[in-house]
Order: C-alpha cells, then sequence, then structure tokens
C-alpha cells in the first residue's frame, strides 16, 4: 500500500533501520515494581530479520528510548547497529549513514509515531506501520497492513526481497527437503 506518491528503486536498499517500539512491539512496556522492563517482540518479526541478515543486507534498531530488552534482542538478531536514546532520529540516522557508508537513499525505515516523521521523509523507502499516526502514513512510501509488533516488520522485509528477486533464494534452505524437491510422491 502506498502513501506518498514516490517511485522507489528497492534493489538499492541495502539497510533496514527499525524503529522499536510501535514497530518491532506494539508499544507496550511493561515495568515491574522494581523497575524492571519488559516488552514483546514478534517471531516472525524477528525470523524476517534473520531472513533479511542472511540475504546480506544490514540491520539497525533505532530508538528514542534506551532499554535493556532492546539492546538484548538486538544482540540475539545479530542486528549491525542498536541506537539508543536518539532524541534526534534523523541526526542519528545521518551518523548512522557516515559510519555505515551507506548513503540515506539505501535505507529503509520503519516507523510509528512523529519522532519517526523527519527520518521517513529523508530515507530512500519510508515505511510506516499500519497503526501509525496520520502525519507518519501520509509520508510513507508504503503502509504495512500489519500493525506494529504484529507483524509488520516481517511484511515489509518479505515485501523488499521479493520485488528484488531475493526471497527465492531465501526460499530454496526451507524446500530443500520436501518431497516435490526428491521426486518423491510420499
Amino acid at each position: 500500500m502506498a502513501g506518498r506518491d514516490k517511485q522507489t528503486n528497492l534493489d538499492v536498499i541495502k539497510m533496514l533501520v527499525l524503529d522499536v517500539d510501535g514497530v518491532l512491539t506494539d508499544g507496550t512496556i511493561v515495568v515491574d515494581s522494581q523497575g524492571g522492563e519488559s516488552k514483546f517482540f514478534n517471531a516472525r518479526d524477528c525470523h524476517g530479520i534473520r531472513m533479511w541478515r542472511r540475504a546480506g543486507l544490514e540491520v539497525a534498531f533505532l530508538s528514542g528510548r534506551k532499554s535493556g530488552p532492546t539492546k538484548q534482542q538486538a544482540e540475539k538478531l545479530s542486528a549491525d547497529y542498536c541506537l539508543e536514546d536518539c532524541h534526534d532520529k534523523l541526526a542519528s540516522l545521518r551518523e548512522l549513514s557516515k559510519l555505515s557508508g551507506i548513503s540515506l537513499g539505501q535505507i529503509a525505515y520503519v516507523g510509528d509515531d512523529l519522532p519517526d516523521l523527519p527520518v521517513i521523509r529523508n530515507v530512500g523507502f519510508g515505511v510506516a506501520v499500519a497503526n501509525a499516526v496520520d502525519e507518519v502514513r501520509r509520508a510513507a512510501d508504503y503502509i504495512t497492513t500489519n500493525k506494529g509488533g504484529e507483524g509488520a516488520v516481517r511484511e515489509i522485509i518479505e515485501h523488499i526481497l521479493k520485488q528484488t528477486g531475493a526471497w527465492d533464494e531465501l526460499m530454496k534452505r526451507y524446500l530443500a527437503d520436501s518431497p516435490q524437491n526428491q521426486g518423491n510422491n510420499g
């Protein structure tokens, strides 16, 4: 689904940058009586990130908050970068671009709220999750059908990988031992 009227060649995308709260999670933050924090991450989103990495592409988390669960999840998923406590996300993304050698035009960014708006407007492919605020949806190149924390990240990963032809190669791993590929009928 399209937001703004811009054609993007997805073949140039080399990095996926993800907001965390509201994109990788549904935005719920659970704080216990001792101040410990919990977040819920979608398993399909996580597997999608692993597929993205297997395709040889980079991934970064970019969050306005500092959070133990975010850092742990980034490490588990072998994210290339985990930027937290970013109050000016566009400035942080520009620093990431310099550090990684990947231009803003080669970055896809997924966001949901107003702090994500400047980033979405300045990357090669800006994505809003289905439940993003109106301003973010209007600025996006693509709006997911899934909400943040409910498969939106996996959806955009599949969309990009299918559009660039990388999906079929990744699927070979899952189809390798199927009876159809071995010539067996049962």
